[in-house]
């Protein structure tokens, strides 16, 4: 008999409205073409022109100026090849041409689902059995293209849960590429599978040991001129691209956690941002922070990386290497177990493992804890999200697919000192797509990329057939000890 699930009212949709202001650039020579039509109008024409854009779209996005400064400012390489002298322009003609290489994007646009939730850093200010927490989303917009995005909720006693409105606009990050590349750790991950090896071999035969960006940026743009076609330049990109996947991204201090977006950065994710696990992490000595992994996608490459966080104001973006990160659906654990960080993962595709690591940018020797067994999961197995600690083992929810590609959710116990070991196995799914349910972007989808317990329930955020999200929650005790009958035993 499957346990019962109260499923909440709190819906959360994707909304249209949320845009933010992206570079847009069709061809060199359109870019040309447009800054000389710009360059001929007179200054009252400029005037004119630009005024009306700023005083709508002030109304759409935070600092607009600053936005179309910045995008004027990437084509001063064009301005140069024009014999124009960048520094010389006018504001407002700045700002104009910055206008003709700007498009909004709206990141909500089609669908709002996989959530994370964690314990908000800030916990002031709260009744008794309330708290506070940050939901993390995968956001869809035009051309499937995914990113991360969040929303502030509230738990109340009894678990119900009230989501803040949203802020009035959405912003971008500030992106800083690190400053240094420790060379052996850069060319030996798991990506440079990807490149051409003599590529790799000739770049790092002209670099130090430590190296920075620019430097590696220099060479590469050198190395390009001498290919005959653009294939070959691609491959020398493709070097360029690893290390865009370094990067750090802070926001304003004066934005809410509604409008901070983490969009594709790199021509690694260039595709999209998917599926963010994020887990509150205990350090050895006690400290907190956030790490979450996602997979970053190009079109055709998967490659998994790791952010980090301790505020949600400044990340660090990372990769993920290692023979054990071929694939997508890790989670980090909460904390380090016999001195080693361990991550759960879907190697293969299809069924569950465990890796343990010393460092927690490389993971080795996935060990398989389990495999499809039940007709739910015939397909495949995987996470969904960062195991819970209980008094009885590591609480793992699951999610399975089963006939007719349906998709639902289950749950595991592993053991506490060693999680390779799993102890049980649910033989029926805790949260299948009722009828209201199963429509949406992909039909018959129930996923979540991680729970939390509040006031002995297991709170499950989820998104519903990849349109929307909501949440669901079981007494914990309850699905511990349906999971400790022996005839679940593994």
């Amino acid at each position: 008999m499957r346990l019962t699930i109260e499923r909440k009212n709190a819906k959360i949709y994707p909304d249209p409205k949320r845009v933010i202001a992206r570079y847009f650039f069709n061809s060199e020579e359109r870019a040309r073409q447009v800054i000389q039509h710009v360059m001929e109008m007179n200054d009252e024409k400029v005037f004119s022109t630009i005024s009306p854009i700023l005083q709508e779209y002030s109304k759409r996005h935070r600092n607009i100026t600053k936005v179309l400064n910045r995008h004027c400012s990437r084509l001063q390489r064009i301005f140069l090849e024009l014999n124009i002298d960048y520094e010389q322009l006018h504001t407002y003609r700045r700002l104009l041409i910055g206008s003709f290489f700007t498009h909004e994007y709206s990141i909500e646009s089609a669908a709002f689902f996989n959530p994370s939730i964690v314990e908000d850093p800030d916990q002031t200010e709260l009744e008794e059995g309330q708290k506070r927490v940050i939901i993390s989303f995968r956001a869809v917009g035009e051309g499937h293209i995914s990113s991360i995005v969040f929303r502030r909720a509230l738990l109340d006693k009894a678990c119900n849960i009230t989501v803040d409105p949203v802020g009035n606009h959405v912003d971008e990050a500030e992106i800083i590429h690190s400053s240094a590349y420790e060379k052996s750790l850069f060319f030996d991950n798991a990506y440079s599978g990807k490149i051409a090896q003599h590529v790799l071999k000739e770049v790092a035969d002209q670099l130090e040991e430590k190296f920075d960006y620019n430097k590696l940026k220099a060479l590469i743009s050198q190395m390009k001129q001498a290919q005959p076609d653009e294939q070959s330049k691609m491959e020398y990109d493709k070097v360029l691209w690893l290390a865009d996947s370094y990067y750090k991204i802070t926001f304003s201090l004066d934005t809410d956690i509604s409008d901070r977006v983490i969009f594709p950065i790199s021509e690694f994710e260039r595709k999209g941002i998917e599926d963010a696990r994020f887990v509150r992490f205990t350090e050895e000595d006690g400290s907190i922070v956030y790490f979450a992994t996602y997979t970053a996608y190009d079109g055709e490459i998967i490659v998994p990386k790791m952010l980090k966080t301790k505020d949600f104001y400044n990340f660090k973006i990372m990769p993920l290497y290692g023979t054990g990160v071929q694939n997508k659906n890790f989670a980090l654990f909460p904390r380090k177990i016999n001195g080693k960080f361990v991550m759960a993962s879907r190697n293969d595709g299809w069924n569950n493992y465990i890796m343990y690591s010393d460092n927690i940018n490389m993971w080795e020797n996935p060990v398989r804890i389990q495999c499809p067994k039940y007709p739910w999961e015939f397909v495949q197995v995987g996470n969904c999200g960062s195991p819970i600690e209980t008094e009885h083992g590591w609480l793992l929810l699951t999610h399975g697919v089963g006939p007719m590609r349906r998709y639902c959710i289950g749950a595991s116990l592993l053991q506490l000192d060693d999680p390779s070991k799993e102890i049980s196995h649910l033989d029926e799914p805790l949260l299948i797509p009722n009828k209201d349910e199963r429509e949406g972007y992909v039909p018959n989808v129930l996923y979540s990329c991680g729970p939390i317990v509040h006031n002995g329930q297991l709170v499950i955020p989820y998104g519903l057939s990849d349109y929307c999200s909501s949440f669901a929650t079981v007494d914990l005790n309850a699905l511990l000890n349906k999971l400790r009958s022996p005839s679940l035993a593994v």
